[in-house]
């Protein structure tokens, strides 16, 4: 099964997955033409690019090509929902292939079967330990038992059916009638395990950070940030897309932009690219969070103190609050930063504190050795280079 595997994952293969990624999403644009309504495979471009980029830099690690079959399984029903949607609600049966696409539009179960895997698989795309192994196989197992349950069902009736009637998705409308208990106890029992052992893998992932260094806790660590702004994203996307207010709905779109950090971070994660500056953007992220939830309050509070118990018209009320708001984001945000670095950042704050202890003692140093030795010293800390040296340049006799 590996040398098959190690076949077929080449570079090429990657190169033409892409190039049927194009035709795709090419072809969706007349559709979301026709059907007035946008395509739900642009979201999905971030995963895709990632997939394309793993697949042709590290072929043999399978984590690139579960997001490439990811990407073209969104692509692939996207097409063929729009497709089910012109035929059979906006009154085309005549279109070519059109219960073809119902029946192919089932393939929406195999997106949801391939997102946790990424998790289990990162960063290397090996699952040494027997325990993972077995729920791996479990989770295949279970999942392919769905897909011929539900997904090979659902397209046998798109394709034999009297009379194809599609919801707004394309999907395939059949009455309770139709659907079978055994179909239903399938679907709940597979359900209460696909989130037992998603969450096993990512509670694998979080233990591991405990035990790992190095490198491997640098890739989790953008793993673990990463996912978390996903998930917050996703939330945002999902309770805040109908909101009445405009700022709701503009955090819920870039909640819903936020959800490719996931793929992102796997990616750097895998190909090992500027790990180091995972805690810069931790610490960053988390101070400017915080900065800007201060200052918000701030701004807010201002306000209404300025408009209701101090005599002032609203406008200069707002005009005050934004100059004082605007004075105190640089000095809020150094002392945020601050304290935000030494508990996230550590390593940034600690060779600060040397330099300023360096700092202090050159001011009373008078002897050229101990200057030069403290200096070294300092460097080596806090830089922790492979060597180091210091020429001082002797004084010239005129």
């Amino acid at each position: 099964m590996m040398r098959a595997f190690t076949r077929w994952a080449t570079p090429r293969t990657a190169l033409f997955a892409a190039l049927v990624m194009v035709v795709l999403l090419v072809a969706a644009v007349p559709l979301s033409l026709l059907t007035h309504n946008l395509s739900e495979s642009v979201p999905f471009l971030p995963a895709a690019i990632v997939g394309v980029a793993l697949a042709r830099q590290r072929p043999r690690n399978p984590i690139g090509w579960v997001f490439v079959a990811l990407a073209l399984t969104v692509f692939v029903t996207a097409d063929t929902s729009q497709y089910a949607v012109l035929a059979y609600r906006l009154h085309h049966p005549g279109l070519p292939l059109a219960r073809l696409a119902v029946a192919t539009n089932a393939m929406w179960l195999v997106l949801v079967l391939l997102l946790p895997l990424p998790i289990l698989l990162f960063p290397d795309g090996r699952v040494e330990s027997p325990f993972w192994r077995w729920t791996l196989r479990v989770y295949l197992a279970a999942s392919a038992f769905v897909v011929l349950l539900l997904g090979l069902g659902g397209a046998v009736q798109a394709l034999t059916a009297h009379r194809i009637r599609v919801d707004s998705n394309g999907d395939l409308v059949t009455s309770h009638a139709q659907g079978s208990v055994v179909q239903s106890i399938g679907a709940a029992s597979f359900l209460l395990l696909y989130v037992a052992i998603a969450f096993s893998w990512v509670l694998r992932q979080v233990l591991g950070y405990r035990l790992a260094s190095g490198d491997r806790r640098a890739q989790l660590k953008w793993l673990m940030v990463g996912g978390l702004i996903s998930v917050v994203g996703l939330v945002l996307a999902l309770t805040e897309s109908n909101a009445g207010s405009i700022i709701l709905r503009v955090m819920a779109n870039v909640g819903f932009v936020a959800v490719a950090a996931l793929p992102i971070s796997i990616s750097i994660g895998v190909l090992k690219y500027r790990l180091y500056e995972i805690d810069r953007l931790v610490s960053r992220t988390l101070s400017y969070a915080i900065v800007t939830g201060l200052l918000v309050g701030m701004y807010i509070g201002m306000i209404a103190l300025t408009t209701r118990l101090i005599p002032l018209s609203s406008s200069v009320g707002v005009a005050a609050s934004t100059l004082v708001a605007v004075g105190l984001f640089t000095p809020v945000r150094r002392w945020v930063q601050h304290r935000v670095d030494r508990r996230f950042n550590r390593a940034r704050y600690d060779a600060e504190a040397m330099v300023a202890t360096f700092t202090a003692r050159l001011r009373d140093a008078v002897q050229l050795e101990t200057v030069r030795n403290d200096l070294l010293t300092v460097v080596t800390s806090a830089v922790e280079p492979s060597q180091v040296s210091l020429w001082i340049r002797p004084v010239s006799r005129v």
